[in-house]
Formats: structure tokens, sequence, C-alpha cells
């Protein structure tokens, strides 16, 4: 059975105001003092207003949710001695100039995309799934390109911009992929192809190195495994898990594809910026591009396209009844975003609503 990892990135808002606060240097400071395992498993991004944690690799879902668990309510502690709160917000839904980090890769950043750098408080779930070789990797990327939309759909968790509601399940993804390498990407196949396209990508000056390819996913540079980095960071944990189990789903099964000689879909990078697109803005209430057709349909027969592909790899794996009944719940009660509007519908406050979702983040059950 594959290893999973999970990357949350959190946002640090004010406790009194719900406003996103630039305390992470403080933050992380506190978690450094600990001396322990949890404060070495959070990282700085690109704002101020912005935590970072990983996971261990782990193959038992139940341990994968246990993990995200404690380390939530591990960065609320170091949050709380700042005078923060974490919040599983993919954007914030209170106005905000957010603060940039400092280092030279930061701004080279700040100097290179200019207004694209300044609006980037975002926080994604990235999921990572181990694979035995590049090619085996790039094989698997070939195969999951028409399923990685429904994952962000799935995820979405950021309804609110700069105070206003934009309209989408996923606005996140949106100001995401004013990246100049972030969305879909072509079929490559094979890994040389693959690594010489990422160094044409650098060749062009408009990328400073490899962690800035921003594709839907990816080889990661650091482990080996597919990195998958479609996904808004998730209201509740529970949520994140169910992507990370479709994510070791379809990468197991587009790795026996690959291994039965299976081509993977011919599909253009041009036609999936669409279905992301419908992906982002209907989330779980539907429409969407159904994966294999590439036509309209509802969101109950894309997911179950989903999960009929990764029926059994999911099987396999023991995830096959709790990815059925985690789709349905979600179909039926709605995700973070459904959630986040919800609370404004009762009655409350922006800011109440950031609180409200703080909480959600942290609970344990």
């Amino acid at each position: 059975m594959r290893t999973v990892g999970v990357e949350e990135e959190l946002m640090l808002v004010n406790a009194k105001t719900g406003e996103p606060f630039a305390v992470s240097s403080a933050v992380l400071a506190s978690a450094a003092l600990t001396g322990d395992e949890a404060g070495e498993s959070f990282e700085k991004e690109l704002h101020q207003e912005q935590l970072e944690f990983s996971t261990r690799p782990m193959k038992d879902m139940g341990e994968l949710r246990d993990e995200i668990v404690r380390l939530r309510g591990e960065a609320l502690r170091y949050a709380r001695g700042a005078g923060a709160l974490v919040a599983a917000l993919a954007t914030s839904p209170l106005p905000v100039e957010p603060s940039r980090q400092l280092g030279l890769r930061y701004r080279w950043m700040a100097e290179q995309f200019a207004l694209t750098t300044r609006e980037q408080l975002t926080c994604g779930c990235h999921v990572h799934v181990a694979v035995d070789s590049d090619e085996e990797g790039v094989a698997v990327l070939d195969r999951i390109r028409p399923w990685l939309y429904l994952l962000n759909a799935l995820s979405g968790n950021s309804p609110f911009w700069q105070g206003q509601d934009s309209g989408y399940s996923s606005y996140r993804s949106r100001v995401w992929n004013r990246w100049p390498s972030a969305g879909p990407y072509e079929l490559f196949g094979s890994a040389e192809r693959y690594h010489e396209q990422v160094r044409d990508m650098l060749a062009t000056g408009v990328l400073r190195d490899p962690g800035m390819i921003y594709f839907d996913a990816r080889l990661s540079a650091n482990f080996p495994t597919v990195e998958i980095r479609v996904a808004d960071v998730c209201l509740e944990p529970g949520t994140t898990v169910l992507v990370a189990t479709l994510a070791r789903g379809l990468v197991e099964t587009a790795a026996r594809a690959w291994r039965n000689g299976e081509p993977a879909p011919r599909i253009s990078a041009g036609l999936l910026r669409l279905a992301s697109w419908r992906a982002a803005r209907s989330g779980l209430k539907g429409p969407l591009v159904h994966p294999v057709t590439m036509e309209e349909t509802g969101a109950d027969a894309a997911f179950e396209a989903l999960l009929r592909y990764t029926e059994e790899a999911l099987r396999d794996a023991g995830d096959l009844d709790a990815a059925r009944e985690g789709i349905a719940a979600h179909l039926a009660g709605g995700g973070g975003a459904d959630r986040q509007r919800a609370l404004l519908d009762e009655g409350l406050p922006l800011d109440e609503v950031v609180r409200a979702c703080a909480r959600i983040t942290t609970e344990t059950t």
C-alpha cells in the first residue's frame, strides 16, 4: 500500500478581530522553543499570515486524520502565545493587505510577479503519494489529469475574497492560477520529457527554481512522490482525509493502468482548464464537467465516475466504503464553502464567521 503525506497551509488570524495576523515568525519561534517533534513539522509560507505543517507519510487513513488533528491543535497552541488563532480557510473572508516574508526568494518573487505575489494570501492542501520511480510518477501524472479538478470541487473552501462573496466555491484556485506555471498541464509521455520541460521552463527566466513549477500535480523535488496540489485547505480534517484517500486511489489506479499498457487519455490542457474553472465555480453543487466524456453533468455523476475509476484500488486499500460514504455526505451536506456561507446566512458578520471557522479547524470530534 502506498504511503500518503499531507501538507496543510493555515491562516493565522487575530483572536479578537478575525483579521489575518502577520505573526508567523513569532509562532514559529514558539514552536522551535518547545524542542519537540511537533515543532519541527511547521514552516513559514509566502506571507506572514500563514503557517504550514507537514504530516509524516502514512498508510492508514485513520492515523492520518489523528495526525492532522494533532498538528492543528499544536498550531493553535503556538499561535495563542502571539494573540492568534489558526483557521483552515483557503482565502480570508475579511479584507487584507498581506505581509510578505523576508528572504531573497520571496523578494525575487515580489519583484518578478508584482501584484500577483502581493495578493497570494491563499492556503492550499498538498497530498504526496509514494511512487516507485520518476517513470512511474510521470505515467501517473499523465493519467490522473482528467480527475484532479474533482478534488478541487470536493475541497472548495474559499467563497469570500476581500470582504465579498466571490460567487465561487474555490476562489483560491482562481487566484492561484495567476502564477504563470500553475494549472493543468499537457501530457508528458516519459520522465525524460517531464524533466526536459521543467528545464525549458526554468531557462525562460520567468521562474527562479523548480519549486515554482506549480502544475496541478508534479513530481516532488524532495520526496519520491507525486504531489497533488489542486485542493483548497479543508475546513474539517475529515475532508482532508477524504481528499488524500481519493488521491491515493487515483495514483494507484493510474499506475496499474500504466503497467497494463493502457494509454493516457488525450485531453488537452485547454479543455482541462475549462473543467477546472467549472469545478472552482460550482463546487459540490454542480454542474461539473464529466471526467470521461468532458461534457456537462451533475456533481453526483462526476463523483460516481471517480468512484468507479478508483474502485479496485480503493477496495484493495480498505478505503472504498469510507470514500463512498464521505463523498455522499459531502454531496448531501456541502463542503467548506457551503459551511462558511451558511454561517453568514445565519446572521454572523464575517469576523464571527472567521472565528467560528477557527473553532471548527481545531475541533477533535
